[in-house]
């Protein structure tokens, strides 16, 4: 009687053909901005996941499920105090996930509105002691996103994005006070053009006094501007904010009541939908899975919505 034994190959189970390996980026949805009757908070980036080149190992004829995060609803800016936006929703991309931006404050309370945690945090409300949300939540290395900014003004502060945290507001006149720009995205070549991904909303300004309000800019990388609202001698000062940017996981601008009780409110801002896009070597694959384009050797999968990559 003889006994015999198999080989197994390296990463391919039972004698199949080798895996091979390819780049990612995983960006989640953006958080919705807050409502607020002075002070609304701008929404956090979606979480920002990526390798720079091919290291992630995938199995020939398996399929991997894709999941693209939604952008956070915006906070309702409703009589008397308005509301906290939402967080975005996760991006997935077989083993790595990539967290929905944490919701901007709201409302109008003493002490101030925290922000919501998530890929990044979005930032903090009126008045005191109103703290952005905590960023790289859960906690992953590389981080995958910054905090938001904290507010101790009447302006919200800005939602973090994956390269900076969100800024801050402070302001020695309280009913006159810019709100926060976002933190800036984190640049990708991975589509084989500069992408900016992942910005931070800006927080929504306030005025009643002599000076008028500059708008608040959203990170680079699709986070969405601030409002504005002026019943001083800038009245007609009265800006709604703009949301996230569609595939950039950007966060969504804050929104004010008009603080005279006339007129349409500041809406805020809805926060960006994430995005998935894997990039691999054409030769070690005939996949045509999501939308695909080829630069040099490579072709590159581009995920704007749920789908499946069949590597």
């Amino acid at each position: 009687m003889s006994f015999g034994y198999r080989v197994l190959g390296f990463g391919s189970g039972a004698g199949g053909p080798a895996g091979y390996k390819v780049q990612y980026l995983v960006v989640a949805g953006g958080g919705g901005g807050g409502g607020a009757n002075m002070g609304g908070a701008a929404g956090g980036a979606g979480g920002y996941r990526t390798v720079a080149s091919k290291t992630f190992l995938v199995e020939p004829d398996t399929e991997y499920p894709i999941t693209v995060g939604g952008g956070g609803a915006k906070g309702p800016v409703a009589r008397p105090y308005g509301d906290k936006g939402a967080p975005g929703s996760d991006s997935v991309f077989s083993t790595i996930t990539s967290a929905g931006g944490g919701y901007g404050a709201g409302g109008y309370q003493q002490p101030g509105t925290d922000g919501g945690a998530g890929g990044s945090g979005g930032g903090g409300g009126y008045d005191s002691n109103g703290d952005g949300g905590a960023g790289n939540t859960p906690p992953v290395s590389p981080p995958q996103g910054n905090n938001g900014g904290d507010a101790s003004s009447s302006a919200g502060a800005g939602g973090g994005g994956a390269a900076q945290a969100g800024t801050s507001t402070t302001s020695p006149a309280p009913n006159n006070a810019n709100g926060g720009p976002g933190g800036d995205g984190s640049p990708s070549t991975i589509s084989a053009s500069d992408v900016t991904y992942a910005g931070g909303g800006g927080g929504a300004g306030y005025g009643g006094g002599a000076n008028p309000i500059t708008r608040a800019q959203g990170g680079s990388g699709g986070g969405g501007q601030g409002a504005i609202t002026n019943e001083g001698p800038h009245a007609g000062q009265k800006i709604a904010a703009t949301a996230g940017q569609t595939n950039t996981g950007g966060g969504g601008g804050g929104g004010n009541i008009f603080g005279d009780n006339n007129g349409t409110d500041a809406d805020s801002g809805v926060g960006g939908s994430g995005i998935v896009i894997i990039r691999r070597l054409t030769a070690s694959s005939s996949s045509s899975s999501g939308t695909t384009s080829t630069s040099g050797a490579d072709t590159i999968h581009q995920f704007t919505a749920d789908g499946t990559f069949t590597a």
